[in-house]
This record gives structure tokens, sequence and C-alpha cells, in this order.
């Protein structure tokens, strides 16, 4: 039996788990990143909890043949660098190098995003399929390809960023600092924004006494759950929230064609309620739908552990 070891870099927490070659999991463990400190101090933070989670398993270091690490960054791909974590502070951050200070062991990077899709694609609502497309939909909208269970990173190895490419030109100006992306659209953050938008223009809507009239604590569910009673402000941003996401999802379609399309995040919780209405209206964008048969979109299904098994199953 081979045994992995994945650590999972948030701006919250890094999460560290151990699982064998069928993806079961002998240990977790998970510890504040505290990200405002000096790099190497979180790194040093990293390698201790890869220690530890390994001691919880009965392993050791000479267990496993490499560390996995999924971090919230695109990676530069010949000297493995952080190019920019931006929920971290972190520019050209040898985070690899540094954690090596501390492991006489390889070490494998990738996006955050990437592993989540690796992972839903190796042993979550993707393992049946071999061309994958993975949208993550939370404070940003996170997105990977995968092409015969491999990471694709594009000709220049930087990999792919699905969640700004342009829906609408000159639109709404994205985190990135773009404007239009799909992510200014389709994150909770965008359907926050148009929430509170509609709130302003119907302010008898059932949305002002769901969230106690504070605009504060207006949140992805809450359009939702307004529109399922019926709630005509609500519906309208439900519908204009589902048009973006599936007017993005089939762009993206008709660009690479994948077989199975994977939502996963917080609003992917809304299972058939957004997946149903989603489907629907992806079939109506696309090129030929009527003679090349659109992809399944399915719900994500290993929730956060999709990106601790991406992230331990790099190097196999």
């Amino acid at each position: 039996m081979k045994y992995y070891l994945g650590i999972d870099l948030g701006g919250t927490n890094i999460a560290t788990s151990v699982i064998d070659e069928n993806y079961h999991f002998l240990a977790r463990h998970s510890i504040p990143t505290l990200g405002n400190r000096p790099f190497e101090f979180v790194v040093k933070d990293m390698a201790d909890a890869g220690r530890e989670v390994l001691r919880k398993a009965g392993l050791t270091e000479k267990d496993i043949d490499y560390v996995g690490i999924g971090a919230p960054s695109t990676i530069e791909p010949n000297t493995q660098h952080i190019v920019f974590a931006n929920n971290l502070g972190w520019k050209n951050a040898d985070l690899a190098g540094e954690f090596k200070k501390y492991w006489d062991i390889p070490v494998k990077i990738a996006n955050d995003a990437d592993c989540a899709a690796l992972g839903e694609s190796l042993a979550g609502a993707a393992k049946d399929y071999d061309s994958v497309m993975m949208l993550t939909l939370g404070t940003g909208v996170g997105g990977s390809f995968i092409m015969d269970k491999k990471i694709y990173l594009g000709g220049n190895g930087y990999g792919c960023e699905p969640g700004h490419s342009t829906l609408v030109y000159n639109g709404v100006r994205c985190t990135c600092g773009r404007r239009g992306c799909l992510e200014a659209y389709a994150s909770v953050t965008a359907l926050i924004r148009e929430t509170i938008e509609m709130m302003a223009m119907y302010p008898n809507s059932l949305m002002r006494e769901m969230c106690g009239n504070d605009i504060s604590k207006v949140d992805g569910r809450t359009a939702f759950d307004a529109a399922k009673k019926g709630d005509e402000a609500a519906i309208r941003v439900v519908e204009n929230y589902e048009g973006y996401l599936a007017a993005g999802i089939g762009s993206l379609v008709i660009s690479f064609r994948p077989s199975v399309v994977i939502l996963g995040g917080g609003l992917s919780n809304e299972g058939e309620n957004l997946l149903g209405p989603v489907r629907r209206l992806v079939h109506d964008t696309l090129y030929a739908a009527d003679l090349i048969a659109p992809p399944a979109i399915l719900k994500a299904t290993l929730g956060n552990d999709a990106g601790i098994i991406g992230a331990a199953m790099l190097g196999a």
C-alpha cells in the first residue's frame, strides 16, 4: 500500500491529510494559517503540521515519496514559485525551497482549484470522466480543466483561470482588476451584490425581512431562500445569476468540450434547485446543441476533501 501526504494551504486554515492509494483518509490535522505573519513562519507551520498528521497516521517521512501542496496562486512552471497569493500577500515566493528547509523530500505544488478538480476527477463526481471542467462558486470563481486525469496547464504551463474569462465587455469591475469577468457575475460576492441592489429597488421584498433589514447579513442563500417562497424580486436575482453562470459555462464548454462540468463551492449546495435551471440554460447557449450532446453538469461530492486528495496525488 502506498501513502500520500497532501497539504491544502488556505487563507484561513492549513489542512493536512494522509491518504492511501485508494483515496481513503488515514489521518487529518488542521491549524490556523494566520497569514498576516511573515512567509517563513507560515511555511514552518505547514512543515510542522505535515509531521503531525504523519504521526497521527502512524507513519514517518520514509513512508512517503513526496509532499503535495495546493496553494491559492498561479504556480510558475519552471521554478514552482508562488506567483501571487493575494489572500496571503505572497509574491514570487519560493514555497518549495522554504519547505525543504524542514523536510528532505520532494515537494509538488499546484494551484488549489486545480487540486480540487483533480481530486473530484480521481475520487469524486468526475471519476468516470476523462475530460473535466470544474468551477468552484465561492467568494470568487475558481476553475480548472482536467484532461486524462491530469491537470491541464496549457502551452506555457501557467494553467487556466476560467473564472476570469470575459463574460461582459467593459462590465463590472472584478477583484483581479479587469472588467466583466465571469467571477464578477457568478461568484457568491456577485450574488450578494445583486441581492442588495434588488432589495434597494424593491423595499417590500421578502429578502429584507429575511436579513432583518440589515444588508450586512445578506449572504449567498438570501435570494435563493426568498425565491423558494415566491418573492418576485428574489426570483429575478436568482434567474439573473443562473443566466450569467450558464452563459459562462456555455462559452467554456464550446471552447474546451469537456465531457462533464462539476460545480463546487457553497452555492452548489442548492443542488438541483440550481443545477436544473443551469443545465437548461447552458443547452440554449451551446453551438449546435441539438446535434452535439451537451456535457453532464454535476455537483461536486468531495467538499474540502477534493483539494487535499488532489494535492496528495500531484506526484502519483
